[in-house]
């Protein structure tokens, strides 16, 4: 499962987020402080921020903050007292959250924007810039840096289609659908499990087996 870090003081509006995103790993704080020191501890695929939150902190003051300790990992800001120009203010510049959710929140549309914040914002959009960058300066596919991004972007697609199942992957399979070696695939999934993007009970010899280079 995925892991969201929910940074409410309001547990009204947890029980109402723990209700919605029943199908996450949720690790809840009550104010920014907290969430930076939780992302020291295991950074989370998406954070959820509050405006408001416990201890008088404002959760938009500390967006730039968690932005640096994990720059990859999109944010949903929710408020119910931000107006248009600070949600503006919320979603510009380098350290921006991606979406901004006014109150009371619509568990429909945030469990949509859930959704496509883990699969195409923060790592996807990553690799995205990657790639470009990539093809814009010509490199070797050879080249070490090239190398780094095809990785990482078929980790990010194993992550896509193995996240939420319960069965066994097929290392054979997936070898074939992207075109490496199966050695590869077991490496791949060594990866994510080890940084906790996938649970290790998907792969059980994920210790035992051996990874090696392409």
């Amino acid at each position: 499962m995925a892991t969201i870090l929910i940074v409410e003081d309001d547990p009204r509006q947890l029980r109402l987020y723990s209700k919605a995103l029943r199908g996450y790993r949720l690790t809840c704080v009550s104010h920014a402080t907290a969430a930076l020191a939780s992302i020291r501890t295991e950074v989370p695929d998406l954070i959820i921020l509050d405006h408001i939150l416990d201890q008088g902190e404002r959760g938009t003051d500390f967006l730039p903050r968690l932005k640096d300790a994990a720059a990859h990992v999109p944010v949903i800001v929710i408020s119910g007292s931000l107006g248009l120009r600070e949600q503006l203010q919320a979603l510009q510049g380098p350290r921006a959250a991606h979406y901004v959710l006014e109150k009371p929140v619509d568990l429909d549309a945030l469990e949509q924007t859930v959704e496509v914040a883990l699969t195409e914002c923060g790592l996807g959009e990553t690799i995205r810039t990657l790639q470009s960058l990539e093809h814009t300066e010509k490199l070797d596919p050879s080249e070490p840096d090239r190398r780094f991004t095809e990785r990482l972007a078929r980790q990010h697609h194993l992550l896509k289609r193995l996240r939420g199942t319960t069965e066994r992957p097929n290392i054979s399979a997936l070898a074939r659908d992207h075109h490496v070696a199966r050695k590869t695939i077991i490496r791949d999934l060594q990866d994510l499990i080890r940084r906790r993007q996938l649970p290790a009970e998907l792969y059980p010899e994920w210790e035992t087996e051996a990874g090696a280079e392409d």
